[in-house]
């Protein structure tokens, strides 16, 4: 035990602190990645759902005058709802 090499246990404990280091950010930037992928998912969702709100459609269902009406109602509304959630998350 007297023949304790000193630059050897420097060098490990800076090979220990810069491993943490690099483990640290790269964890940080994975989670930049990944919330960056889901807000561009949102975004592209959002955008549909404002393309669908603002030209609806043909209804592709065999629904009658006011069931069309009432469906296309809730839709519109559950649409608006979800867009003003992601608008509320962008913030």
């Amino acid at each position: 035990m007297n023949n304790i090499d000193y630059q050897q246990v420097i060098k490990w404990v800076l090979i220990v602190i810069v491993a943490g280091f690099l483990g640290q950010f790269g964890k940080s930037f994975a989670s930049y990645l990944i919330a960056k992928a889901r807000r561009k998912k949102a975004l592209a969702a959002s955008e549909s759902l404002e393309v669908s709100i603002k030209q609806p459609g043909e209804s592709s269902s065999p629904m009658t005058g006011s069931e069309t009406t009432e469906a296309e109602a809730k839709a519109k509304k559950k649409a608006l709802k979800a867009l003003l959630k992601l608008r509320k998350k962008e913030k």
